[in-house]
């Protein structure tokens, strides 16, 4: 992916994480390199083939699924790609965000710029200018069983293409007719192939967890830096971060998160040495290398994994025009990014409850040595008692988030399709686990900087510029008041991606 002044160039072989979430949140523009033009042309040309030729080919001159036995005539194959449209849109439950619309279509067109799905080229030229004209698919959330791929979402989406279906233009939701003709565009009719290759794929669970992931990113490096506000805030002991400690267990997510501790730590009068207060810390403090290193572990793999589906050819069935090969398959089936996203929901969790257990160290006496709920006027005013609750709700929450949707399968398509991966579930659970992660750091954001203010001496090099900039929003809490306006702005800070520097 080569981005340029005038726009994302798309080829199917390169596209990043971050430019899924410049085009999905930052509205960039989308265009196709020569290469994958030809590439779609050729590809192309071989369906055109197949269809004179009148083979026997799965979803070109047959039905789908339990209907593949049954033969399509010539004059009907237009008629077959829109029905399949029309029947596969039954999703329900609420439209899924823009961002995550936005997601699909860049998805999906480019993987059909890498030239494997015999698509025609104006039919993905217009998807590329719904996407670039702000024309947004209403795609309802529940429906997709992962495979084969995410076929009523994707659904959806196409609908709009033909001018059915609804759409968002500019926050008004038309209907999908209404909304091509405000952006100057016609509806198309489908041709052989077209509409199977459109909807074949796992682009909906993959926009998810482009999205997650990189919320995710920003996450953990938030939880280093506030962990080491709450390090300061107990008075912990940072020996437990030391290198060579790291070095002899060398995984490097331990490691680098040993070494974001330390770097946030670097100037701070406010910890401690061994055996000036105790020996060693709780686990909480004195294992956050190992608990944030192995979730910094996971989400590198994981972000490998989805790195690689945004650039896989994931339709059926799958045309190669260098040896005129038509073969169905099943590289539609989600269950890598469903693994993927339990996986991944697992190990952002984890960040979550180690959180909680610093919050409750915070704001309970018995541990911390400091006024309990962080109030100087216990009784009266309840300080942060509460937060520990919400805190504990939300972990408890994520735990059953956390349960794997990939084990799951329910067979579908008179059996026909009889293992399917439930990746669009994991992914949508995925991302509420991210976000709900986001809230726990937020209340021990807030907590932890409470708690310093018990203390003198100067902050480490980022905790100080991380307490400063919650204090330029958030005044100390020095008598009980409305907290969900400060968690919300604290939990903005944390998604924000301003807490850390490197």
């Amino acid at each position: 992916m080569n981005q340029q002044a005038n726009g994302m160039k798309m080829d199917g072989n390169h596209l990043r994480i971050e430019d899924v979430v410049a085009i999905a949140r930052g509205g960039a523009r989308i265009e196709l390199t020569k290469e994958a033009i030809e590439n779609v042309r050729r590809s192309r040309s071989m369906v055109d083939r197949m269809v004179e030729e009148q083979r026997v080919i799965y979803g070109i001159t047959t039905g789908f699924g339990k209907f593949s036995d049954v033969m399509i005539s010539g004059e009907d194959v237009s008629k077959l790609q829109e029905n399949l449209i029309m029947s596969h849109a039954c999703g329900m439950g609420d439209p899924y965000p823009v961002e995550v619309v936005r997601g699909i279509m860049a998805l999906r067109i480019n993987a059909l710029a890498k030239g494997y799905s015999g698509i025609r080229e104006e039919t993905l030229l217009h998807l590329v200018e719904l996407c670039n004209r702000g024309v947004h698919p209403i795609i309802p959330q529940q429906g997709s069983l992962g495979a084969s791929g995410d076929l009523a979402p994707l659904a959806h989406m196409v609908l709009v293409m033909l001018g059915k279906g609804e759409a968002e233009v500019n926050g008004q939701r038309l209907s999908g007719k209404d909304a091509l003709e405000q952006v100057g565009l016609a509806p198309i009719r489908l041709q052989a192939k077209e509409g199977l290759a459109l909807i074949n794929g796992t682009q909906a669970m993959t926009a998810q967890l482009c999205l997650a992931l990189y919320d995710a990113r920003v996450v953990l490096e938030s939880a280093e830096v506030i962990s080491a506000m709450t390090v300061e805030a107990l008075r912990g002991i940072p020996k437990a971060f030391d290198p060579q400690l790291h070095l002899v267990r060398p995984h490097p997510g331990q490691q680098e998160s040993a070494r974001k501790l330390l770097l946030h730590l670097a100037g701070s009068e406010r910890t401690s040495s061994q055996g000036e207060l105790r020996v060693q810390d709780p686990y909480s403090l004195r294992c956050i290398p190992q608990v944030h290193g192995a979730t910094r572990d996971t989400l590198e793999y994981v972000w490998q994994t989805v790195t690689r589906e945004c650039n896989s050819v994931t339709d059926n069935p799958i045309l190669f025009s260098e040896t005129g090969d038509v073969i169905s398959g099943g590289n539609f089936h989600g269950q890598p990014m469903a693994f993927a996203a339990d996986f991944m929901a697992i190990a952002i969790a984890e960040l979550a409850n180690i959180s909680e257990r610093r919050t409750e160290r915070l704001v309970n006496p018995q541990l911390s040595g400091l006024p309990g709920f962080l109030t100087e006027n216990g009784g009266l005013h309840s300080g942060f008692m509460i937060t520990q609750y919400v805190a504990a709700s939300i972990v408890s929450e994520n735990k059953v988030l956390c349960h794997p949707a990939s084990v799951d399968s329910i067979p579908s398509s008179a059996n026909q399709e009889d293992h399917v991966s439930m990746g669009t579930t994991a992914t949508r659970k995925l991302r509420t686990v991210v976000g709900n992660t986001a809230k726990v750091l937020a209340i021990e954001y807030l907590a932890a900087a409470q708690a310093i203010e018990f203390g003198t001496g100067e902050l480490g090099a980022g905790t100080g510029r991380a307490y400063q900039q919650l204090r330029n929003v958030i005044p100390r809490l020095t008598e009980d008041r409305e907290m969900h306006p400060d968690l919300a702005r604290a939990e903005q800070l944390v998604r924000e991606g301003t807490l850390f520097w490197e």
